[in-house]
């Protein structure tokens, strides 16, 4: 018997003039010159240059003249070039400089898929039977960057959604810190990774540093390191490991007068310059009862992809912190909400068409895993993966899976694995739970659809879902209709 799906009517549709004020750099020639030009104006003259672009971009931008100024900050060490002192020039002088040095990115102009959901931690004003929830999307602009972003609503006793308003001046973190590592820790870090002290003296690296140091620290200490060293690939391998370690630990704080729905979190680090991929959000308990979120992601460098987590408790405040161990590779990591027989548990891809699970004592290591699914139905040949993270039922482990079948088309499924042991599949749907209908196989990606995560509210599995990679919306099924099906599978 086929499950009962019900589409809803919301679309959740990209919008071009969504957009944030980016540093742009070009160089540093252009720049001198740019520099020279305006500090060559009259004071007047810089006035008369600066108020229409106050006036037009104070309304699309929170303290743009801020943000200006802050661009302004990071082109400033080029005065010292010109022999100007950054005291000597004029408020609007700098602001006007930094101007030239700021961009428009339209974040979601080309894309905006692979949602999920969680319960939002403010719950304060719903009715009876009524829900609170974040949905975060990744959303994809020029170039193929994505970006994560949320939108908030409330889910009634009947699972219908009212978007809550969204706001339009959209923002990066206020304050981004880089870590500042302990040597010790770090020591402990990387011992955890595999073999780096067999290969890499440690005396060439750590040894020349303090016991705290930045990222930028050890940067320059593994350059002057490379100097002495004749790097074959694996060392240099290596090399690159210890600097991804380092630059993937950074915090994020969005400004208090932010709504959700303005907060961007846009790719910081070098490994994800090209972008951060398809977040899966997760509300964990812990054993003391402590309520955090996590997302695994993928952060893609435009070669290479890594996995990595976000960690936060109020959506204001986010840690990025780093996967690593011999299994944190490939997509689709996908966190339990809460350990399993006192252990961390993780479902992940490793070979890129299978299914594992993994558990570990660190959130942060992934040693080892075991095959958990295999391709089985037609629909599912090419490769079966998870669409976010385990929800736990009085009937098991439920996972919604994604299959690909013929013409590369995506469809979900869904399947159900013992509490105790996760490892033991106890039912899985013979047919796709969902399949791109014929308004939703159109768009960026043809024949897709693909969830990042879903909830249970009311006795019903609410399902975000992308519809080929261009926008999304969501679907409920009945939850006991499904764990039926599934227990007689």
């Amino acid at each position: 018997m086929k499950v009962a799906v019900n589409r809803k009517d919301i679309k959740f549709i990209p919008d071009s003039s969504r957009v944030i004020a980016r540093f742009l750099y070009t160089g540093d020639e252009r720049a001198l010159n740019t520099i020279r030009a305006v500090i060559e104006m009259s004071e007047n003259s810089v006035l008369q240059v600066l108020s229409p672009v106050l006036r037009d971009y104070s309304l699309r931008h929170r303290n743009i003249s801020k943000i200006f100024e802050k661009h302004f900050n990071r082109v400033a060490h080029l005065l010292e070039r010109l022999k100007v002192g950054p005291d000597s020039l004029s408020i609007s002088t700098k602001i006007l400089i930094g101007s030239y040095f700021t961009m428009e990115y339209s974040i979601e102009s080309a894309a905006f898929f692979n949602p999920s959901i969680v319960e939002h931690p403010d719950q304060s004003e719903t009715g009876p039977d009524e829900k609170r929830v974040i949905f975060s999307f990744r959303a994809t602009g020029e170039g193929h960057i994505s970006s994560i972003v949320f939108r908030t609503g409330v889910l009634d006793k009947n699972n219908n959604l009212s978007i809550e308003p969204v706001g339009k001046m959209l923002e990066e973190a206020e304050h981004i810190r880089r870590y500042v590592y302990e040597k010790k820790s770090f020591k402990k870090k990387l011992s955890e990774m595999k073999d780096v002290h067999a290969i890499i003296p440690s005396d060439l690296i750590l040894d020349r540093l303090k016991d705290t140091f930045t990222y930028g620290e050890l940067r320059d200490c593994i350059k002057e390191a490379r100097k002495s060293l004749h790097l074959t690939a694996e060392k240099e391998a290596l090399f690159n490991q210890i600097i991804w370690l380092a630059s993937s630990h950074y915090e994020l704080d969005f400004s208090l007068d932010t709504n959700i729905s303005e907060r961007v979190i846009f790719p910081v680090s070098a490994n994800e310059k090209n972008g951060i991929e398809d977040a899966r959000f997760v509300k964990f308990v812990d054993d003391d009862g402590k309520i955090s979120y996590y997302a695994t992601y993928t952060a893609y460098d435009g070669t290479t992809v890594m996995p990595k987590m976000i960690d936060t408790t109020d959506f204001y405040h986010f840690r990025i912190l780093p996967l690593h161990g011999e299994i944190a590779q490939n997509k689709g990591m996908a966190l339990f909400p809460r350990k399993v027989n006192g252990k961390y548990a993780m479902l992940c891809r490793l070979d890129g068409f299978n299914n594992y699970i993994a558990f570990s004592d660190n959130i942060s290591v992934w040693r080892n895993a075991k095959l958990l699914q295999q391709p089985k139905f037609p629909w599912e040949f090419i490769q079966v993966g998870n669409c976010g993270s385990p929800i736990e039922t009085s009937e098991g482990w439920l996972v919604i899976t994604h299959g690909v079948g013929p013409m590369r088309e995506y469809a979900l499924g869904a399947s159900l694995f013992d509490l105790q042991n996760p490892e033991k599949e106890t039912g899985r749907l013979k047919s796709p739970l969902l399949m791109p209908n014929a308004e939703e196989r159109e768009g960026y990606v043809p024949n897709v659809v693909y969830s990042c995560g879903s909830i249970i509210h009311n006795g019903e599995l609410i399902i975000p879902y992308a519809m080929s990679d261009y926008a999304s919306t969501y679907a409920t099924v009945n939850l006991q209709e499904l764990l039926n099906e599934l227990k007689s599978s």
